[in-house]
């Protein structure tokens, strides 16, 4: 697999390896923007914070959530099912690290009017630009 850049609302994914056993990308999050409040049916993820601040959203239940401000060398473990939700403090990079279901998302709410189970790589990169 070579190195792939995939535009984001939010930011950017540099996705760097994609196994049938794991997978690896950088997120970086611009600050003041978010990804979606989603969650993963099977796919399990660390995220650590390489630069800049994190607010994580988490919790069991959209309307049991709690935050927990992430660090440079934090890390936070996403299980299936767990709600969660990155926004950046500060611009942010996030090395994230999970199984290989990178499709394996679904969107429970977004600041940029995307829904649904899934990636469209086609609508990320059209709000990416404008």
């Amino acid at each position: 697999m070579k190195v792939e850049r995939k535009p984001k609302p939010w930011g950017e994914e540099i996705w760097f390896a994609q196994t049938e056993k794991y997978a690896g990308k950088i997120l970086k999050i611009k600050k003041g923007h978010r990804y979606s409040l989603q969650y993963h049916k099977q796919k399990l993820e660390t995220q650590y914070i390489l630069s800049g601040q994190v607010k994580m959203i988490h919790g069991e239940s959209e309307d049991n959530l709690q935050e927990t401000i992430l660090n440079p060398g934090d890390k936070f473990d996403v299980t299936p099912g767990m709600i969660h939700r990155a926004e950046g403090i500060e611009d942010s990079e996030i090395f994230e690290v999970s199984t290989p279901e990178l499709d394996d998302v679904v969107k429970l709410a977004d600041d940029y009017g995307r829904s649904g189970e899934g990636n469209n790589e086609q609508l990320d990169r059209q709000l990416a630009n404008s």
